[in-house]
This record gives C-alpha cells, structure tokens and sequence, in this order.
C-alpha cells in the first residue's frame, strides 16, 4: 500500500477515455454531496429536537458563514500575497481554509439562532457527517501533492513523502485523515460512557479539531506574523478560547440527569 502511495504522481487525475480530470475535483463535489446525505439519514434515524423551518435557517445561517469564514482566513493566511495580488477581492474568493469555515459557520449559527430565538444546540447532528467530508475532502487536498497549498515542511521522518518536488515532506493531508477517524472513534466512545448534554459532540469536535490544526501548522509552511504565529493557528487559539469553559471545566459537556448518549449506529 505505502508503495502505491509513493509511486503515485501528484496531481492526481482520473481518466476517462481521452478525457481526464483532477480527483480533488471528484472529492471536493462528493464531500459535500455525501456528508449531507448522512446528516439526512442521522436526522432521519435519531430525530430533531429543533424544528424544520428553524434547521433550515440554521443550516443557511452556518452555510454563509462559512462561505464568508473560509474565504476572509485563507485571504489572511499570506498577507504578502494579498497585497499583491490584482484584484484583492478575487484573491480572497480564490483562497479557502476549512478552520475559517468552522468558525464563520459557528458565528452564523449564532447570529441566526439569536434572529429566531432558537436556544437549543444545533451541532450534534452535524459532527459525524463534517468529520466524514473532511475526510474525504482531505484525499483531495492529498492527491494535489505539493500543487495545492497542504502539504507540510521537508521532513527525515519515515512518515516522509516526496509530494511532487522531489522532497520528502510532512503529508499533512494524510496525518489529518487519521486523526479524524481516531478523533469519530474518540467521540464516539465518549458518548457511549458519558451521558452527554446538548451541543456536547459538537464540543468535543471542535476542541480536538482546532487543537490539532493549531500543532498541525508547526509543520506547515505559512506566513508567521510577528507572535510567531499563522494565521490559521491564531483563529484556532481564539475558537479554543471560546470553548475554554469546556476544556477546564469538561463536566460542563455531561448532562446532570438520566438520558441516552448520542449514537450513530
């Protein structure tokens, strides 16, 4: 496997006859597609506490922040660039970071459920199904190799790759995909042992989330501004400072009375 892997030829395309595309075109398109589908059959199978009309302006509410999030960090992650780019607004539409998206979505959540007085949490029926596009969106990201701005710094670590430079390198994508899939098994197990409050697995996801790309940029390369820090991991510090009553005080993520924890299966 890890020789398929190496002997790969980055970008990837699949090919059609005569014609070929890029795969990070294909995953990009099925993330969306997929993650949406098994939100639709987990708020089929375990039911919504919040209304329809309400889950939908909360899933536009998260939809446009996003939209907005990505677009405003990925235009900040090189400052330099942005200055001197063309069209300052065409680079900030062309650049995207799925941590910006977490975060404008979150805030768009907010402000949409303080326009229709909305106080129940949103985000539990929404943890799996982002964790398995990003999942999917990250083979994508992976396939780029060093075309697409996620790949990691040279390294002489086994882990190594060469990403289509001719050096071995950090692949931040893959590292990535298994912390996701060792972070759904994480909550996973939490919720099963623990009997969670509202809103908990969608908590849990961000705290790891956000920790995680906050030392996943150490071995990234990126603008460093003079804190020492990107921006990418500047927004990862102040989302954990917005959960930081959680992350000193867990017991706050438990309900105090009898319920059943959230199940995917």
């Amino acid at each position: 496997m890890l020789q398929m892997i190496t002997a790969l030829e980055f970008p990837v395309y699949l090919h059609f006859g005569t014609h070929r595309i890029l795969l990070h075109m294909v995953t990009e398109i099925a993330s969306f597609f997929i993650a949406f589908r098994f939100f639709l059959y987990l708020k089929r199978k375990q039911g919504d506490t919040i209304s329809g009309m309400n889950r939908l302006y909360i899933l536009l509410g998260a939809t446009l922040g996003a939209l907005l999030g990505s677009r405003l960090l990925g235009g900040l992650e090189d400052p330099i660039a942005l200055q001197r780019s063309a069209s300052r607004l065409h680079y900030f539409y062309l650049n995207k970071t799925v941590v910006g998206g977490f975060l404008g979505g979150l805030a768009g959540v907010e402000v949409i459920k303080k326009i229709i007085g909305e106080r129940q949490s949103s985000g539990d029926l929404y943890t799996y199904p982002m964790i398995l596009g990003l999942i999917i969106g990250r083979i994508g990201c992976f396939s780029m190799g060093v075309h697409e701005e996620t790949y990691g710094l040279p390294t002489s670590l086994f882990t190594g790759m060469d990403l289509g430079d001719g050096l071995e390198r950090h692949p931040v994508a893959l590292y990535e995909i298994v912390f996701l899939g060792c972070l759904a098994l994480g909550i996973r197990h939490i919720s099963r042992r623990f009997a969670l409050g509202s809103g908990a697995l969608f908590k849990l996801f961000m705290i790891g989330y956000l920790l995680f790309r906050f030392l996943l940029d150490f071995i990234k390369p990126h603008y460093t501004w003079a804190v020492g820090l990107s921006s990418i991991q500047i927004a990862c510090l102040l989302g954990l400072l917005y959960y930081f009553r959680y992350i000193i005080h867990p017991k706050r993520l438990l309900i105090h009375h009898a319920g059943s924890p959230l199940h995917i299966l």
